[in-house]
């Protein structure tokens, strides 16, 4: 009878931790953009406006994947919020171009077919990132480009966003401090300013998305790797999903979202080859921390400098970044929910990348 009694004590304790790892899972991480922040410039006010801004798009996201929703309808969720904000270079806080307007840039990326679609240098669209996915779903197109895509746009039902929607004052200085003062937009763009999400929904699916303004002062139709399917934006059900932000012709030379992704499916599946007779061989945060740093290493080899977020299969949320900041945050079905924006802060080791 005492070890009837002791066995039922120990599957009542054993109960909740099964009941625990069998429920479903899903993962988001978040950025607005990585560059040389200055922690100095940082007063209390905008702090509190960007963390709120941050976890509003955290909380839209992590929405989604709580109510059982698709990692692609999180992701534009998420990024939604970031583009109609003034504080993020997407959207309503796009930066100008040389010429003095504001030129969009959007790509979004589904795991599960690899389905994908991007625009650039639209100007009448408030939402690129809607946009982008519109390509993806309801054309047999990837990418549209201008005049174009705005065609496209109207020809879906997107209503048109007068230019004067977009325009800051902040981003006007900046403009204008770059040419009186011959500066490059390094000088002027303390940020690299693109924002993005990547997520895990409870059905294992991953999406990214990734939406920008581009550098202030840009000329000749200049795009970044944002919109760029492989370079700033990918996602694989098969390894992660990737967005990435930073100087832009540094991450289309290396390639860094596809690069990424790559890397860890091929971990993975060394993993699965060598795992023991207990099952299939996971992949460890770790491992994509490594991964993903590695990677960020080669651009900064090459010059270039910006960071990445990441969600894998096993919803590790991953940052990685080799600049001063980036403004980020992660939500997960584990409880996890946290915004940052200098490295060393919550959520994110001395280089960077996360503690778990």
């Amino acid at each position: 009878m005492k070890k009837l009694l002791a066995a039922a004590a120990l599957a009542l304790m054993i109960q909740p931790a099964l009941a625990e790892d069998a429920a479903p899972k899903w993962s988001l991480a978040i950025h607005g953009g990585a560059g040389t922040l200055d922690p100095a410039q940082m007063t209390p006010d905008k702090r509190v406006a960007y963390e709120s801004a941050l976890q509003a798009a955290l909380d839209a996201g992590a929405k989604v994947l709580k109510d059982g929703g698709e990692a692609i309808d999180a992701v534009k969720a998420a990024i939604v919020i970031l583009e109609d904000s003034p504080l993020f270079n997407a959207g309503k806080g796009a930066v100008f171009t040389w010429d003095g307007t504001n030129e969009l840039d959007a790509a979004i990326m589904d795991g599960r077919d690899r389905s994908a679609g991007a625009v650039a240098g639209v100007k009448t669209v408030k939402n690129p990132i809607l946009l982008a996915d519109t390509v993806r779903t309801q054309s047999e197109h990837v990418f549209l480009i201008g005049k174009g895509a705005e065609e496209f746009a109207l020809s879906k039902g997107f209503p048109v966003t007068p230019p004067e929607y977009f325009a800051t004052e902040a981003r006007r200085e900046a403009l204008e401090r770059l040419k009186a003062e011959k500066l490059s937009a390094l000088d002027v763009d303390h940020k690299f300013g693109t924002v993005g999400a990547v997520a895990l929904d409870q059905k294992g699916n991953l999406a990214a998305g990734t939406s920008t303004g581009g550098m202030t002062g840009k000329r000749w139709g200049r795009v970044g790797d944002a919109p760029v399917i492989g370079a700033g934006t990918y996602a694989d059900n098969r390894s992660c999903a990737v967005s990435a932000t930073g100087w832009g012709e540094y991450f289309i030379r290396v390639g860094v979202a596809h690069e990424i992704c790559a890397r860890l499916r091929g971990i993975r599946e060394f993993n699965t080859l060598t795992a023991d007779s207990s099952g299939v061989a996971v992949l460890e945060p770790e491992e994509a921390e490594y991964t993903a740093d590695s990677v960020m290493a080669d651009v900064a080899a090459l010059g270039g400098d910006g960071g990445v977020i990441l969600v894998t299969p096993e919803g590790h949320a991953i940052f990685s970044f080799n600049t001063t900041g980036m403004y980020r945050g992660r939500a997960t079905s584990a409880g996890v929910n946290e915004v940052a924006i200098f490295g060393g802060e919550v959520g994110a080791g001395a280089k960077g990348t996360p503690n778990h």
